[in-house]
């Protein structure tokens, strides 16, 4: 007996009162006319041109911050004009909003470049850092005040790996310690890192190449290129690097995995990842002569292409979710940004409104028109539950939650519905909670409580291993909580 109930709690996922975006299939157990449903960012408008001449058409590895205390947005990213990569040309700039649409360049005063500080260079002079400076706001709680911004930076090889770096105002920086903190990677990318309150931990995500290298001196990279994860008490000294895996085979080239805790659900990372496709040319001989210019100073610029891909991961695991392996931002009509290295995201999703959430993504890379463009989506948007006007339902795994009712982030078509059954675990309908008494909603809304014809309070059966039973007719459901 007490090995039947040991297996029976092995089975029931304790959900509590988080929030759960539909982007795996998790807890999912059934599906009948139903799907998973990628959704994707409609562009919102130019956010910053990189028209600085300290900035230049090799700006890239963008952060975007939302800094809820000062009540603005802050963006961090890599000033290059022509430098050899990890060269002192190099520099990281930064960027605020109030809003995070509109951007202003700030003149820091802090370095001189072409004999005036009047720009916006936060760091200079400091190769290889300046090359993928990537830094985050630390939320752990009791972090000392001199250390509430933190971030990685550097590159692999002879440089030696990633070194940590500290800072009060996310302006003027310091190192932690004179040597590198991780140098196992190929850290010639952005690799991102932060402190995770579901782990309790720091946690890096940084890029490896699944082949590892031939030869440590000469550094030839085999395999494909992808993602390994770190973690840290004290974001000094780290465990070793685990690749992370994934549900789908490794044999595309994740250049940059951009992971970070889902603002609304820290529980789950999102990674707007950049996948990067060499020696894939699709330019025509048109477009190739409107960039004669720019391939004059940048020769692969017309020999590769990439786009934005969406992966997911729960707190504390070494897999990525991959539901969905088309394109998530994908290059457009601009023939412009069917070039090598376009189309790479920033790192960070943040709220711009009440149901608006926003990403960013570089266009025109390695050209004089490069800038970082706005996308939007709605808030939890990334994917939903679907069905079409036929309708469909889907049943949910053993979950336990805590709470009083079921709110719904959902959009439905007029003739649309979503309607819910709370079954037992055996799947047998809970009396007062059946899909018969289900009040159904047709609406468009990001909180909607659902109710049954007898309320909405749900707290007498929390606590209790149940199942979801989702019955759905043109419709989306993108999120739910037990709150």
């Amino acid at each position: 007996m007490l090995l039947c109930q040991t297996a029976l709690a092995a089975e029931v996922t304790n959900i509590g009162s988080r929030r759960e975006l539909f982007v795996d299939k998790l807890l999912i157990d059934q599906m009948k006319g139903t799907t998973l449903q990628l959704h994707h960012p409609e562009a919102a408008g130019v956010a910053v041109k990189f028209d600085q001449p300290w900035e230049g058409r090799f700006s890239a590895y963008i952060t975007v911050i939302h800094n809820a205390e000062a009540k603005k947005f802050q963006m961090y990213y890599r000033g290059n004009a022509g430098f050899k990569d990890g060269s002192t040309g190099e520099v990281t700039c930064y960027a605020e909003s109030e809003d995070g649409i509109r951007w202003v360049k700030p003149k820091l005063g802090l370095h001189e470049i072409n004999g005036s500080k009047d720009n916006n260079v936060m760091l200079a002079n400091l190769a290889p850092y300046t090359h993928n400076f990537a830094p985050f706001i630390d939320h752990r709680p009791g972090v000392p005040k001199e250390q509430r911004y933190k971030a990685l930076a550097g590159l692999g090889g002879k440089h030696g790996g990633l070194s940590a770096f500290v800072s009060e105002d996310g302006l003027h920086w310091s190192k932690m310690q004179d040597v590198p903190v991780i140098t196992k990677g190929a850290f010639d990318s952005q690799n991102v890192s932060f402190w995770s309150d579901a782990e309790q931990c720091y946690v890096a995500y940084f890029r490896v190449f699944t082949g590892g290298v031939i030869d440590e001196k000469t550094w030839k990279p085999t395999g494909v290129r992808w993602v390994s994860r770190a973690t840290s008490k004290d974001f000094l000294t780290w465990t070793d690097a685990v690749q992370m895996t994934s549900d789908q085979p490794l044999v595309d080239q994740i250049y940059i995995s951009q992971t970070n805790p889902y603002f609304n659900a820290p529980h789950l990372y999102i990674s707007t990842a950049a996948r990067f496709m060499p020696g894939k040319t699709v330019l025509d001989d048109q477009a190739k002569k409107y960039l004669a210019d720019d391939t004059k100073v940048y020769p692969a610029l017309i020999q590769d292409c990439s786009e934005a891909v969406l992966m997911t991961s729960r707190a504390g695991t070494h897999e990525f979710n991959r539901s969905f392996m088309e394109g998530f931002v994908r290059p457009g009509l601009h023939f412009r940004n069917w070039t090598s290295r376009s189309n790479y995201p920033a790192c960070g999703v943040v709220q711009t409104g009440k149901s608006e959430m926003s990403m960013y993504v570089e266009r025109h890379y390695g050209q004089t028109a490069a800038l970082l463009q706005r996308f939007t989506l709605r808030l939890d948007g990334f994917a939903s539950l679907h069905a079409d006007y036929a309708g469909g339902e889907m049943t949910t795994k053993p979950v336990t939650f805590t709470g009083k009712a079921l709110h719904l982030n959902l959009a439905t078509g007029a003739s649309g519905s979503v309607a819910i059954e709370i079954q037992d675990i055996d799947g047998k309908p809970m009396p007062g909670f059946t899909l018969a008494d289900c009040q159904t909603i047709t609406y468009d809304d990001i909180d909607r409580v659902i109710g049954w014809k007898a309320g909405s309070d749900v707290s007498a059966i929390a606590g209790k291993p149940v199942r979801l039973r989702w019955v759905l007719k043109d419709a989306d459901v993108y999120s739910f909580r037990f709150e």
